[in-house]
């Protein structure tokens, strides 16, 4: 969290004020988050987004503060696309197919995901505008919609689908959680193929089935299933809760319980339920210099960041993904690898000898090689952040204090730095467990969101936390950005996997505390299938499809059929691949210099 350099809290949109409608889902998040920001409104809190197929071609317009209006669009998609809600965004973009791997069919997320990384997508539209604004840009208007940031979030199983070779592990159902025999479901982490083995043979696990397991366990956050042995499974059930919690705390694994969402709630309750995903702490210890608060003509082309420069050290996806983000929007972003390069270059499958999952997050990345393990490297990373606007990482808790590299010393070179930090929990959790995205599934009652009623709660494969996290951590960084121009000091901003589960779960942990069941129905958003794929019905017209007998009509002939009675639906995309052509969508999917298939920006702006 924020150093004793960096503790005079305030908010980039104090003094603003906005006014926001549009599909519910979408407008609560964009109001919520605005309202943290600072800004205001004449309009009540947008309550729980009513389940239907809420449209509307409506905005969010932000006035004030010296600026001049800027305005966000945030749709669910063209309207002649078909897409209408929630559901039919998740059946066309891909997020159906990635989230039901692990059950064998596509299956709908239970939580407002789409909705969600959209409301968010347009608080950064927003935040960039002010930015390019401040700088002598002329952004004026931005439009984002769902269905782009359906695709961006599958962005890396699209890229995986379109590469050069095949998966490195199997595509097959399977995965955890697992039970034990006192009815305890937990997840299990470790990064250690040496301590996944010492755990299972402490519970006299079969030495094939553990061997076996690690492949499928340790790329279940590529392939978002992880099919390994039924042994491991009734190795989990014969042992109780208790001795699996002695056996991982013996031999450095993590294991962490199933939490309810009602749990969750009285946490957020007590720790004040309005507490927002992100922190920034302005700077008392230096002012905004002459060359880093204007570059003439930078911010007119090449989008409202273009002339600033990131630097990013980030892991896997939450802190890359921040840092891609900032480079879609014009930014030049640095890439602190270690001595040889990231080693998750080589991850397959390849696109022209290049992870295609890789590609996917660091493509235009330009890259410095940098050991911190070494004083003289940690002085050259100093130069290069004296000479940044942005500073991103996500390194373990204590690992940038333990290098000197942490907001305080890196502002003595720098005053004027906006340094950003993406962690698993920000210090918000006691005994946390390692903050990955399937364990902070695990604890804030994630796994029990997305499932409906009726079903045993499960973290979702799909690395849901990862992906909002580092669309959290980008907005982080463009509202230290909006608050280093208006207050001329350097800022410090922090962002978490907590912070996204919060954000994602916010409608379910309303209920919860008002006393309602905070889980969706039994059957929610479960696709419909024909005699030759899936379709998915929208959430309001889903009773009505239920009626119809489908099985024996083709897809095309059972969305006419339904049509015919004035209910609406979509196909399923089952293969990723099939997105290429898909006329649903309006941007079209690219190939980038590698070959690796590339999804549209997912703002426009004007």
């Amino acid at each position: 969290m924020a150093s004793p350099a960096t503790t005079q809290t305030v908010r980039p949109l104090d003094t603003l004020r906005f006014d926001t409608s549009g599909p519910p889902q979408i407008a609560r998040v964009v109001a919520d988050h605005l309202r943290l920001l600072g800004a205001r409104t004449d309009h009540p809190a947008q309550g729980d987004a009513a389940t239907g197929a809420a449209t509307g071609t409506g905005g969010t317009t932000l006035t004030g503060g010296g600026f001049d209006p800027v305005h966000a669009s945030a749709t669910w998609a063209d309207p002649q696309s078909g897409l209408a809600d929630e559901a039919t965004v998740q059946a066309a973009t891909g997020i159906m197919a990635v989230h039901g791997r692990r059950d064998g069919g596509p299956r709908g997320l239970a939580v407002d995901y789409a909705a969600t990384a959209t409301g968010v997508l347009a608080v950064q539209g927003l935040l960039a505008a002010l930015v390019g604004q401040a700088r002598g840009g002329a952004a004026r208007a931005v439009t984002t919609s769902a269905d782009r940031a359906g695709l961006l979030a599958v962005s890396q199983y699209l890229a995986a689908a379109g590469a050069d070779e095949g998966e490195a592990a199997e595509l097959a159902p399977g995965g955890p959680p697992f039970t034990s025999a006192d009815g305890v479901i937990f997840e299990l982490e470790t990064l250690d193929p040496g301590a996944w083995a010492a755990f299972w043979k402490a519970l006299e696990a079969p030495a094939e089935a553990l061997r076996a397991g690690w492949r499928p366990f340790q790329f279940r956050y590529a392939t978002a299933c992880a099919p390994f042995p039924a042994a491991l499974h009734l190795t989990a059930r014969s042992h109780t809760w208790e001795r699996i919690r002695r056996a991982a705390a013996a031999y450095g694994t993590e294991v962490c319980a199933l939490h309810p969402l009602a749990q969750r709630a009285a946490e957020r309750a007590a720790e004040h339920d309005d507490a927002a995903p992100w922190s920034l702490a302005r700077s008392v210890t230096g002012r905004l210099t002459a060359r880093s608060a204007r570059l003439p003509g930078a911010a007119h082309s090449g989008g409202p960041l273009a002339g600033l420069t990131v630097l990013e050290a980030g892991r896997r996806i939450q802190a890359p993904l921040a840092a891609h983000l900032l480079g879609l929007l014009g930014a030049d972003v640095i890439r602190i690898e270690p001595p040889g390069g990231d080693p998750l270059r080589g991850m397959p499958p390849a696109c022209s000898g290049i992870s295609a999952r890789w590609l996917a997050l660091n493509r235009g990345k330009r890259a410095e090689e940098i050991d911190i393990k070494r004083e003289a490297d940690r002085r050259r990373l100093r130069e290069l952040a004296a000479g940044a606007d942005v500073f991103l990482h996500n390194w373990a808790p204590g690992k940038a204090a333990e290098l000197g590299l942490d907001s305080e010393d890196l502002a003595r070179v720098n005053p004027a730095l906006v340094y950003a930090y993406t962690s698993g929990w920000a210090d918000r959790i006691e005994d946390a467990p390692m903050g990955t995205d399937f364990m902070v599934q695990a604890r804030t009652g994630v796994g029990e969101a997305v499932r409906p009623e009726g079903e045993a709660p499960a973290p979702s494969l799909m690395t849901l936390l990862d992906v909002l996290g580092g669309l959290l951590g980008a907005e982080a960084v463009l509202a230290g950005l909006l608050l280093r121009e208006r207050s001329g000091h350097g800022v410090r901003v922090d962002s978490s996997l907590l912070g996204a589960a919060d954000t994602l779960i916010a409608p379910a942990l309303r209920r919860a505390a008002r006393g309602e069941n905070p889980r969706r129905p039994a059957g929610f958003r479960l696709p419909r299938p024909t005699a030759d794929g899936w379709l998915a019905p929208t959430d309001a017209d889903a009773g009505a499809v239920a009626a119809h007998d489908l099985g024996g009509l083709s897809t095309t002939e059972a969305l006419a059929r339904l049509n015919e009675h004035g209910l609406t639906a979509t196909a399923v995309t089952t293969e990723l691949s099939d997105l290429h052509h898909d006329p649903r969508f309006s941007g079209s999917i690219s190939r980038d210099a590698h070959g690796a298939p590339a999804v549209p920006d997912p703002w426009s702006f004007v």
